[in-house]
């Protein structure tokens, strides 16, 4: 038998916090009038961090009245408390990191960093994510050059990048986008996920280039040879990126073709052609297919209906990407926007064939759902499939944590006048309010949904349905 009194043990380091007694480090954290002393103890730190042991060292210690002196200017001193408690009791306070703004929260990016506390470097990557909307939203210019210049950090950045290319209004048709650095714009334009219409790429990078030279006016007619040469090196690494083979004929000659000057001219005459040919193998071009197809959803992103669809065709061991996907989904159904009732549910989604139902639980990344390959109606009655599931994910930024169960071909969906979605025993949407219920789980076996309440009631934020159409 072993007695664990852990938890008595870090209460205690974390005094050491608040008391006065027994420290050999000050740390003059921040600058100015917004510096603040910070008293510390080397063995744990040393203990807790690589960082502070290279300090500490003979070769690099600075040392006054027996007591080690580190000046960190560059981490205010709010920030530098949250790190400390870290590395005394292992504990991060969400509720103060959500007060943090988004400078703050970048400050601590990098003050993490520095510091090299890896563990520390994972939980705040993981918050970011977590909250990237948050993030980018307020900030995406300074979010995307901080995570930019931290090589550690490249795993952040990538999904950075993913989640504008969802959303792209968080940066394109802004003001925002003109402030971003070339090297991310490129990153950007090379993806195949970024959802937006060709065009509408190719018009703010026009926007961006001449922001890059505010002296060049925008008649190019009046252009002389040393700002075409000029407009054509800023442009020279993004023109390949541009998929001119999917931008229409009359927005080609209407917004590209002013610009043909910056084209290469075989570029050109090449596009021109494709208007009149029958087919792009007349041409022998290498053509860039399209970009992924925008989804109009606010829950969740372009690669859970790449899950999805493999799911749809019971593809448990690999997944459609997202060029791949068999399948449409149209939005038809938004209870936050068409009104959350089980007679608006059936006016939308009725008699429309497969669907599939998203839902995201309160204040939390956790969604869950179902799919029925069945006509939703009003004949209260229950109907039997072995091709529906039910599926969660208990963090939606991360597919891995997602699991799906099939329906054991008995009670699969329920259609009845007073409840939206009803899938078996196991998940019924009342439809007189936002409260989804979890019931039995004997027709969807092989899958449980976490109870997020005593009472066996989920709050929802909002949920969706989408008609399920094949290619």
């Amino acid at each position: 038998m072993t007695y664990d009194y852990s938890k008595e043990l870090i209460d205690d380091y974390e005094k050491l916090l608040d008391i006065d007694k027994g420290h050999d480090v000050i740390i003059y954290a921040g600058e100015n009038e917004n510096a603040k002393e910070i008293r510390a103890h080397s063995i744990i730190l040393c203990i807790r961090s690589q960082y502070f042991r290279a300090a500490f060292s003979n070769e690099w210690a600075d040392k006054k009245d027996g007591k080690f002196i580190l000046k960190k200017s560059n981490i205010s001193s709010h920030i530098f408390e949250i790190i400390l408690r870290f590395i005394y009791c292992g504990k991060v306070n969400l509720a103060k990191l959500a007060k943090l703004q988004t400078r703050e929260l970048l400050e601590l990016l990098i003050a993490v960093d520095e510091l090299n506390i890896q563990t520390l470097i994972t939980c705040i990557q993981e918050y970011l994510i977590d909250h990237h909307y948050r993030i980018l939203h307020h900030n995406p210019i300074e979010a995307l050059e901080t995570v930019y210049q931290l090589d550690t950090f490249s795993g952040l950045l990538d999904f950075f990048l993913e989640a504008i290319c969802d959303r792209p209004e968080i940066l394109f048709n802004t003001d925002n986008l003109i402030r971003l650095r070339a090297p991310l714009l490129e990153s950007l334009l090379k993806r195949d996920d970024l959802l937006l219409d060709e065009i509408v790429i190719w018009d703010n990078l026009i926007s961006w280039s001449f922001s890059q030279h505010p002296s060049i006016q925008r008649d190019i007619d009046k252009w002389n040879k040393e700002e075409i040469a000029v407009m054509k090196s800023t442009l020279q690494n993004f023109i390949p990126l541009i998929r001119f083979y999917q931008i229409s004929s009359d927005d080609f000659h209407l917004k590209v073709y002013p610009f043909k000057v910056l084209l290469p001219e075989d570029l050109t005459n090449n596009i021109l052609a494709s208007y009149t040919a029958s087919t792009n193998k007349e041409l022998n071009n290498d053509i860039h297919p399209p970009r992924s197809p925008k989804y109009d959803t606010f829950i969740i992103k372009s690669q859970h209906f790449a899950i999805f669809s493999s799911w749809i065709d019971k593809k448990n061991d690999s997944y459609y990407n997202l060029r791949n996907i068999p399948y449409y989904f149209k939005l038809i159904y938004r209870a936050s926007i068409d009104g959350a009732s089980a007679e608006v549910f059936h006016k939308k989604c009725d008699n429309k064939g497969a669907t599939i139902v998203v839902a995201k639980v309160k204040n939390s990344n956790y969604i869950f759902g179902g799919y029925s390959p069945l006509d939703w109606d009003l004949s209260n009655s229950y109907k039997s499939t072995l091709d529906s599931f039910i599926f969660t994910f208990t963090n939606k930024n991360d597919v891995k944590t997602a699991e799906v169960g099939y329906s054991n071909g008995q009670i699969s969906i329920g259609c009845y006048r007073s409840y939206g979605p009803i899938f078996g025993y196991y998940l019924v949407y009342l439809g007189t309010n936002w409260w989804v219920y979890y019931g039995y789980s004997g027709n969807y076996p092989s899958i449980k949904i976490q109870i997020l309440s005593s009472s066996g009631n989920i709050d929802i934020d909002d949920y969706e349905v989408f008609q399920v159409i094949k290619k």
